[in-house]
């Protein structure tokens, strides 16, 4: 099922292919808290918190959800980062009583878009996340059990596909690893400050930056919501120019598609600061002019917000 998710929910989705971590140790607690913007503190075995790892500069080197039980905590985060998070924090342990492993493959994980939390087997950890901007359960089981868990689910709720996720997430809003989320983002560009950061937390990497951005209230960009004016299809990488000038781009489509609920052609993208104001129409232009410009809305997120689409 690859749309019309809103009609569908209660849904499911698998997230077993997500990098996962376990970290134990004495010291865990107050090495990931040196580590992640978010208070470590909050995250527990029955909720998960949304937090990210950056730079010294304030960029983003991984965004990741984290759980945990007594005796660890178990970090999730996009595919492409299993290689590259676990030596990013083990760079980082000096003298520390911290062991990081990489389960990934030990564990499955569903995500499963329902209140209250559906009856499941006991073998299952049920733990409230917020995903997709909506609340929701995480379902974790030990890697074995995993066909039998997808074909329980499979029995009581709609299957959200891969490309149905896709869809979904781009109508919430959400903003994925290597499209929204790269090395060049700051967490605040990506309408993350919310959900990740804790300003009242303890010192972690890149935290100057990020408190200086929250004293000046500004930004050099942010992500915006986009909707095609004539109903074209846009695609990544088209890039943002005032309407009718091509001599100074503002911006760039990250993610795009058409969402059947809305009836629109819609797409996430980062617009610059004096340019991104809700109601503002920009052009899009294929880099390579392999399709013809569309002229684009600047919309609130999630799509679905705006009563108007």
């Amino acid at each position: 099922m690859t749309a019309r998710l809103h009609s569908l929910e209660p849904a499911f989705f698998e997230l077993s292919a997500r990098a996962k971590l376990r970290v134990s140790g004495d010291d865990r607690l107050r090495f990931l808290n040196g580590q992640l913007t978010n208070d470590v503190r909050k995250a527990s075995s029955s909720a998960v918190i949304e937090a990210c790892i950056l730079t010294a500069k304030g960029k983003l080197e991984a965004h990741v959800f984290l759980n945990t039980e007594p005796e660890f905590f178990v970090l999730d985060a996009d595919p492409g980062l299993r290689t590259s998070l676990q030596p990013r924090l083990e760079r980082y342990i000096i003298a520390d009583d911290v062991r990081i492993e990489d389960v990934s493959d030990r564990w499955s994980l569903f995500h499963i878009l329902q209140t209250p939390a559906p009856p499941l087997p006991s073998k299952c950890r049920i733990i409230l996340a917020n995903r997709f901007a909506r609340p929701g359960w995480d379902v974790w089981i030990d890697a074995g059990g995993r066909d039998e868990l997808f074909r329980l689910l499979s029995g009581r709720f709609a299957f959200c596909d891969a490309d149905c996720a896709e869809v979904y997430r781009i109508e919430q809003g959400i903003a994925r690893w290597d499209r929204e989320l790269t090395g060049d983002i700051i967490p605040t560009e990506a309408n993350l400050e919310e959900r990740t950061i804790d300003y009242e937390k303890g010192c972690y990497v890149g935290q100057e930056v990020i408190s200086r951005i929250k004293m000046s209230g500004q930004t050099n960009k942010k992500l915006c919501g986009l909707v095609s004016g004539d109903d074209s299809p846009m695609e990544p990488g088209m890039r943002l120019f005032p309407i009718a000038s091509e001599k100074k781009e503002v911006g760039w489509i990250t993610s795009a598609t058409r969402s059947e609920c809305l009836g629109k052609q819609i797409a996430l993208g980062y617009v610059k600061r004096g340019f991104s104001s809700t109601g503002g129409k920009l052009d899009a232009v294929s880099p390579d002019k392999t399709i013809a410009t569309v002229r684009v809305e600047i919309v609130d997120l999630p799509f679905d917000s705006m009563t108007n689409l």
